[in-house]
């Protein structure tokens, strides 16, 4: 059977190419086919950048025929170049670098940054701890946990990703907590049993994050967009336990250092999370329907 034809034009309605050979039967043919047709008559745009179409501007979605989008031989394609691209996993740990990098910096050079020292306060010193723990943890979820689809994002995007991190969660933070003489509201020394507690609560904050994180993992193939309900540590109670425990997380940071720019940061970010919550609650429920529990909340146990 012949290979199949299509033409390929931008949404301007410029041809791009009148005869796009597909490589395989338009029976057999689906949008990786086209994707890899594309990428093989011009190697500049990988499938990463290609955002297909139908000329009613139904996207074409990867796994499917092009016969299921009414696309037969000499069908018309739309095509859009979405620019470089880099894969999420790669966003993520460029994003968690910041903080890693931005914390120890203002820790170790206090004169050079203030124009003078003064010895380091526990309330600094534990903030240092707990932050770098934080963030290698999400280093290592992102590189061992976490499963990604194949999806990437335009690499001009970065900058805006990054800032959150970057600027709010590093230098944000940094820059007054690690200046000289700060104690935090609880003056020059954290009563002991006070600082076990808190340390007790951040690393069953820490574990339980994730715990959930693996189990979320656990529900979706490697490269897959695969959505599961996911039941056991957390997920009996509420839709998003995930990003519960990394609220209760900070909140253990911000009672130990006493700083307001945690408390801005924790804020800030636990709004956030509720937003993302709201979404992904709405989500299961459109598309589980009645098999979805009822009593699940979205982000707190019992309230919320």
């Amino acid at each position: 059977m012949a290979p199949m034809i299509v033409e390929l034009k931008k949404r301007s309605g410029e041809v791009i190419k009148k005869e796009l050979n597909v490589g395989v039967s338009a029976d057999e043919a689906s949008v990786e086919d086209l994707s890899r047709a594309i990428f093989k008559a011009y190697p500049k745009w990988d499938v990463t950048r290609q955002r297909l179409t139908t000329v009613d501007n139904k996207a074409l979605e990867k796994g499917k025929s092009l016969k299921s989008y009414g696309i037969a031989n000499g069908s018309q394609v739309v095509f859009k170049d979405l620019g470089p691209q880099i894969g999420w996993s790669t966003v993520f740990v460029i994003e968690y670098l910041g903080p890693l990098l931005i914390h120890p910096f203002f820790y170790f050079n206090q004169k050079l940054i203030y124009g003078s020292e003064a010895p380091m306060t526990q309330a600094q010193t534990w903030t240092l701890i707990l932050v770098m723990f934080h963030f290698l943890k999400r280093e290592f979820e992102t590189l061992f946990i976490h499963k990604f689809s194949n999806d990437t994002m335009p690499l001009r995007n970065l900058p805006k990703n990054c800032a959150h991190y970057w600027v709010l969660g590093g230098l944000f933070l940094a820059v007054p907590i690690y200046r000289p003489g700060f104690v935090g509201y609880l003056g020059g020394g954290i009563p002991e049993s006070l600082l076990h507690g808190l340390l007790g609560f951040f690393a069953y904050a820490q574990i339980s994050n994730l715990i959930t994180h693996k189990i979320l993992s656990d529900l979706r193939p490697a490269g897959s967009r695969v959505r599961k309900i996911p039941f056991g540590y957390g997920f009996n109670y509420v839709s998003c336990p995930n990003y519960f425990f990394e609220i209760l997380g900070w909140i253990a940071i911000t009672a130990l250092n006493g700083s307001l720019a945690t408390l801005l940061f924790a804020a800030v970010g636990a709004v956030q999370m509720y937003v993302w919550a709201v979404k992904k609650h709405k989500r299961y429920l459109k598309e589980f329907g009645d098999k979805y529990p009822k009593n699940r909340k979205v982000l707190v146990p019992y309230l919320l």
